[in-house]
């Protein structure tokens, strides 16, 4: 199962000017006053794929999410590749929240800038985030036009048959905040999270309905039994909820002891229960089943694109070391601003010693729909751990006995990243110089599928949705030796992964998932293959 952010069409991806911004700003703009636009932050295809059926209602009230570039975007990049790479002398020496505001961050006089201009256009301000590079506001409509310089419309989406409403034109703001915001989230709501569960009945019989239980998924990956993930914590990012009644049915059957997830709601949660139930709960039990002592804490947002750059920059607030997310949309399926705003807060996140993992989605090679081949994001982000698909096959006493690429598993080149230096080594003619994905991958075939028990059920679910958790919960049996070692979490892992150079993988030779076939060492399937836990922790520590 992948869950999928429905987005329409990208537009140009903007360049950010890093000019000084001047210590203080008159309160009003007048009409004369320069301003410039925040390019890329526009719904590409309104008039063409969407008619415009009228305006927003002046007073409706509106949230937004006002994102800052990086000072020193380059440098950012540069510390993170040696923070990362274990062959560095500074790896594993993250900054702490502080220290990454200090050199990364937009200053509080420039934080005080926007500010001040946000609320002399009525606009109330909320929190800003750690690393000073996320505002949130809030205004009706008539103030977030006057504000941006631009007009909210409702439109009819062409294909779907959706309402929904946008800007008209890219957002402005005077050129001197202009020159620093590189995206404001919340000015469309076209954004549609849906999720796309695959679930079917499974034989043989391993869970009460079919699926594999945690005690196959465990050692099918080698999993010790002397590591629980004990004092570690995960954060899952969702966009629905979930009842801790299935999770607890779940623990209690498997006999697990774990700990009940918490619950932060960001921008107000999820709202009620919705089909992405099933979701959340197989995320939180995925993790159970891997790592059962760890502290799983459920970010709930709202199901926006202001709400998806929130959510995970609660999550880097936090400082919880391990995420997964199953959510996303084909790169071609986003506005470039919004993509550059997430990944902003991934790269924070990196600086930090935090690790995403995401899973790659589940329409094989062709991410988009659209006959071509495409990825998903945020899996094809250079900041990301992008988790594939396979299926896996375990013995009667519960070994690994082989492994296929699943045929539904996502996987191909980014059209938006170009290769980062640590994939390099893996280079293929077919990426044609761009990121690739996926990095790794897990058990996501629906036959058999994990075991779960969701909305008073069990039942068998397949896809990348559980392979990212998979991952996830590797992690924290990970940064469980290693703080017994004494040495820093895996944080962002890719760097990490690849030096590894196969070690501690199924290399996973057969199958294909569209447009790529398997092949032996990396390739566009399953990226390296799936862990076994126990060798490649010993890889990864040096042991």
């Amino acid at each position: 199962m992948t869950s999928r952010l429905k987005l329409l069409a990208l537009a140009t991806t903007p360049a950010l000017l890093l000019a000084a911004v001047p210590a203080a700003y008159a309160a009003v703009p007048q009409s004369h006053t320069a301003r410039a636009a925040v390019a890329g932050d526009v719904v590409s295809g309104l008039g063409t794929q969407a008619h415009r059926t009228g305006s927003v209602s002046a007073n409706n009230r509106i949230s937004v999410a006002v994102s800052l570039a990086p000072r020193s975007d380059k440098a950012l990049d540069t510390f993170v590749a040696q923070v990362t790479d274990p062959h560095s002398a500074q790896y594993g020496h993250y900054l702490t929240k502080a220290q990454f505001t200090a050199r990364f961050g937009r200053s509080d006089a420039e934080v005080a800038q926007v500010k001040d201009y946000l609320r002399s256009q009525g606009l109330t301000v909320g929190t800003v985030h750690s690393g000073n590079l996320l505002i949130d506001a809030s205004g009706t409509a008539a103030q977030l036009e006057k504000a941006f310089g631009t007009k909210l419309s409702t439109y009819k989406d062409a294909k779907t048959g959706r309402s929904f409403y946008a800007n008209d034109s890219a957002p402005t703001l005077p050129s001197a905040i202009a020159s620093i915001v590189s995206d404001i989230s919340g000015l469309n709501n076209h954004a549609q999270l849906t999720h796309a569960p695959v679930a079917k009945a499974a034989s043989p019989h391993n869970g009460p309905n079919g699926g594999y239980t945690p005690a196959q998924l465990k050692g099918g990956y080698n999993v010790p039994s002397s590591y629980t993930g004990s004092g570690q914590k995960v954060a899952l990012l969702e966009f629905d909820g979930f009842q801790q009644s299935n999770i607890s049915t779940y623990d209690s059957h498997y006999g697990l002891g774990s700990p009940a997830p918490t619950v932060q709601q960001v921008d107000g949660g999820s709202g009620a229960l919705g089909d992405g139930q099933v979701e959340v709960e197989l995320d939180i039990e995925v993790i159970n089943a891997i790592a059962p002592k760890a502290n799983v804490t459920v970010f709930e947002g709202p199901n926006t694109d202001a709400g998806e750059v929130d959510t995970y920059q609660a999550i880097v607030d936090s400082g919880i070391p391990t995420t997964s997310s199953s959510w996303g949309a084909a790169e071609s399926q986003r506005t470039t601003s919004n993509i550059n705003a997430v990944d902003a807060v991934f790269k924070q996140g990196a600086a930090e010693g935090l690790g995403f993992y995401a899973a790659s989605g589940d329409d094989g090679s062709d991410d988009a729909g659209d006959g071509g081949t495409s990825v998903d994001y945020p899996a094809s982000d250079p900041y990301v751990t992008g988790v594939g698909g396979t299926k896996l096959t375990v013995t009667s006493s519960n070994a690994w006995s082989k492994e296929t690429a699943w045929s539904d598993g996502g996987g191909g080149k980014s059209s938006v990243f170009k290769i980062p230096s640590w994939q390099t080594s893996v280079q293929q003619s077919q990426g044609g110089g761009y990121r690739q994905v996926p990095d790794v991958s897990a058990e996501a075939d629906p036959t058999p599928g994990v075991s779960i028990y969701s909305q008073g059920t069990w039942e068998p679910v397949g896809g990348t949705s559980a392979a990212a958790p998979e991952w996830a919960g590797f992690a924290a049996l990970y940064n469980q030796q290693a703080a017994a070692k004494g040495k820093a979490n895996l944080g962002f892992a890719n760097p990490t992964l690849y030096a590894a150079g196969g070690t501690g993988f199924h290399d996973i030779t057969s199958g294909s998932n569209g447009a790529y076939k398997a092949a032996k060492g990396w390739d566009f399937t399953t990226g390296w293959g799936s862990y076994n836990a126990s060798t490649l922790a010993a890889k990864l520590l040096g042991s």
